[in-house]
C-alpha cells in the first residue's frame, strides 16, 4: 500500500512567475519537493526551456527543502483537441463564450489528474499549484471552488488524502512579486524577473523591467501592471 508523506510535496511547475514563486514557497515548507511540468503543444513552449535553469537557481538559493526530481509529462493530445490561442496561431482576444481565447478547456483539470497520479506513486501528500482568481484572465479552472472540488474528486478516486495548496489564490501579481521577495529576498526576486516566462507569445527577445515578453499579450499586461503596483508600494 502506498504511504503518503506529510513532508513531501509535488509542485506543478510551468516555468512562469506564479509556479516559480509556489515552488519557492513549497521549498520553505516541505523537506522534499519534486516538480511536474506538461508539454501539451503550447504556443509558448519556451516556458519548458527555462524550467531547468530556474530549478538550478532555486536549488542554489537553499530555501530549506531538498529539490528532488523533475517530471516532464507529454500530453500533446490536449493541444490537438484544443482550438485556442495557446495551442494554435490564432488571435488572442475574447471568445463568444465570454472567456479569453487563451482558455484551454480542461487544462488544469488534466494537470491535476496527472499530478495526483504521480504524487500518489511518489508518496507526496501535498500538491502545490499557482492558480489564482484574484488577478487572472477569468479561467474557470483557476477558481477556488474548482480546486476544492478537484481535491474531493481526486481523493475519492484514489482513496487517498492528498492536499491541494494554492498559495496565490487570493494574491494579485503585485502581491506575488512581494511574496517572492519575502521568501527569498532580492536573489529570488531577481530570479523571477530574469528567468521566468509568462508571455503567451513566447517572446524572450524583449527585456522589460518586469522581465521578458512581448509586452502586449494579456499575460505580459498582468505581469507589468503587477510590477508597477509592487514598485509603487515598495517605494
Amino acid at each position: 500500500m502506498i504511504t503518503l508523506s506529510d513532508t513531501r510535496a509535488l509542485v506543478l511547475f510551468s516555468g512562469g512567475q506564479d509556479s516559480t514563486t509556489c515552488l519557492a514557497w513549497a521549498l520553505r515548507r516541505f523537506a522534499e519537493v519534486e516538480t511536474i511540468g506538461f508539454d501539451y503543444g503550447q504556443r509558448h513552449s519556451v516556458e519548458l526551456a527555462v524550467r531547468p535553469g530556474l530549478r538550478d537557481g532555486l536549488a542554489a538559493l537553499a530555501l530549506g527543502g531538498a529539490l528532488g526530481p523533475d517530471h516532464l509529462v507529454p500530453i500533446e493530445g490536449l493541444g490537438q483537441i484544443s482550438e485556442t490561442a495557446l495551442t494554435r496561431d490564432v488571435e488572442i482576444g475574447m471568445a463568444e463564450t465570454g472567456l479569453p481565447t487563451t482558455f484551454v478547456p480542461g487544462r488544469n483539470l488534466l494537470f491535476l489528474t496527472f499530478a495526483a497520479a504521480l504524487a500518489y506513486r511518489r508518496g507526496c501528500r501535498h500538491i502545490v499549484l499557482g492558480v489564482c482568481e484574484t488577478d487572472y484572465s477569468g479561467y474557470p479552472d483557476c477558481r477556488d471552488d474548482t480546486i476544492k472540488a478537484m481535491q474531493v474528486a481526486l481523493n475519492l478516486g484514489l482513496e487517498a488524502r492528498l492536499v491541494l495548496h494554492t498559495p496565490l489564490m487570493w494574491r494579485d501579481k503585485a502581491a506575488t512579486f512581494a511574496m517572492a521577495e519575502e521568501i527569498g529576498g532580492p536573489d529570488l526576486l531577481r530570479l523571477v524577473v530574469e528567468e521566468t516566462h509568462s508571455c503567451y507569445l513566447g517572446d524572450r527577445t524583449h527585456r522589460h523591467e518586469w522581465g521578458f515578453g512581448c509586452g502586449t499579450c494579456p499575460a505580459c499586461e498582468l505581469r507589468a501592471a503587477g510590477w508597477r503596483r509592487w514598485c509603487a508600494a515598495a517605494a
